[in-house]
């Protein structure tokens, strides 16, 4: 890294426009409260000396990172943090409920199904085996932010209505059932929202999405949860830790 200001310059200048014009906004958004309306892009414009096209390449990308919020016939406006889910042997209701936000759930469907060969492995049951399936909405302060999907093996009589009680799956099994969640494995990746997963989030079809996979285990190895949920990506990161 060079401390010549003119090399600097230089190097700024050498970005394409669009990108210039992402880091002028960049940094005005970070002066701004969340909820901030930006400028019409007529006005934003001419302020930043940019044509409107290039203006719009900048705001898309920063819709799309999460950092803008893009309200058809309404503007853009500065968007809030993104909720922080440490993914560890903690659940989304304790990680959200210690920042002192209200997660609330509404089911989708509850069911029971035979587990075909793929469910069957990451049960770690026979396949054909009946497993319980749960498919929730999760809700942060009025706001949709992801469906999660848990399929569980094994007797859980009531399984849906005392989740539905209780807000939280893994405080279910614990409190209910016995069942404590001893180690698990996560895989992540991103996604593009199909046009049913934007109706229930709210968000635009095509939107990015953060698809985790969750296989849980008790302390004795036995598998309890294969969960599949699908985050806004504009709304959440996910910090793993090591004790």
């Amino acid at each position: 890294m060079t401390d010549d200001p003119a090399a600097a310059v230089d190097a700024a200048a050498r970005l394409p426009r669009y990108f210039q014009i992402k880091i002028a906004l960049t940094e005005r958004i970070a002066e701004a409260a969340p909820g901030t309306s930006l400028p019409p892009e007529r006005q934003l414009a001419a302020e930043l000396r940019t044509s409107r096209t290039t203006l719009r390449k900048a705001l898309a990308e920063l819709t799309a990172e999460g950092v803008l919020r893009s309200t058809q016939g309404s503007g853009n406006y500065v968007a809030p943090p993104r909720l922080v889910h440490v993914r560890q042997l903690t659940s989304l209701t304790h990680d959200l409920g210690a920042e002192g936000l209200t997660l609330t759930s509404r089911l989708l469907s509850a069911d029971r199904l035979r587990a075909d060969a793929d469910l069957a492995i990451h049960l770690d049951v026979p396949s054909g085996r009946r497993v319980h399936r749960l498919t929730r909405l999760r809700i942060v302060n009025d706001e949709p932010m992801a469906i999660e999907t848990a399929h569980l093996p094994g007797r859980l009589p009531g399984l849906a209505e005392r989740v539905v009680a209780n807000g939280s799956l893994y405080a279910t099994l614990r409190e209910d059932y016995g069942i404590e969640i001893g180690t698990v494995e996560d895989s992540v990746e991103t996604a593009l929202a199909t046009p049913t997963e934007a109706n229930l989030l709210q968000i635009p079809s095509g939107a990015p999405l953060l698809m985790v996979r969750r296989q849980a285990r008790d302390a004795a190895g036995d598998v309890v949860e294969w969960t599949k949920s699908a985050y806004r990506g504009d709304r959440f990161r996910f910090v793993s830790r090591s004790s």
